[in-house]
């Protein structure tokens, strides 16, 4: 019983570890407000994004759609866009992220691997 209860605890605490919010380029926290002028001057465009629709700095990538088997060859995330249905592990080739928006599906890819599809709202 001890072991089943280990292995739920795990779990649990993997699961409330994959709904922690990921650091963005800009967060946006409710009732404060995105400098318009410092994103505009980074390249920046100002969105509503995810489903709260937050305002937040976009930023687009130079390298955008670019081939890639890895994240460090890429500004962004080197990943498949979408709910992708590749395996986890499985031989791939990604595109560079587009641009710093990091809400809906896309699939990880690492060292020429596909990681493991993620959809953010």
């Amino acid at each position: 019983m001890r072991l089943h209860l280990a292995a739920f605890l795990s779990a649990a605490a993997l699961l409330a570890g994959a709904c922690t919010p990921m650091a963005g380029p800009e967060p946006s926290v409710p009732g404060q407000s995105v400098d318009a002028a410092s994103c505009a001057a980074r390249g920046g465009e100002i969105r509503r994004v995810g489903r709260m629709q937050s305002e937040q700095c976009i930023l687009k990538y130079a390298d955008a759609g670019k081939q890639c088997t890895d994240g460090d060859q890429c500004a962004g995330d080197c990943r498949i866009e979408g709910n992708s249905g590749v395996a986890p592990g499985a031989a791939v080739t990604g595109q560079c992220q587009v641009d710093s928006d990091r809400f809906g599906c896309h699939t990880t890819v690492e060292d020429g691997k596909a990681g493991p599809t993620l959809c953010i709202d």
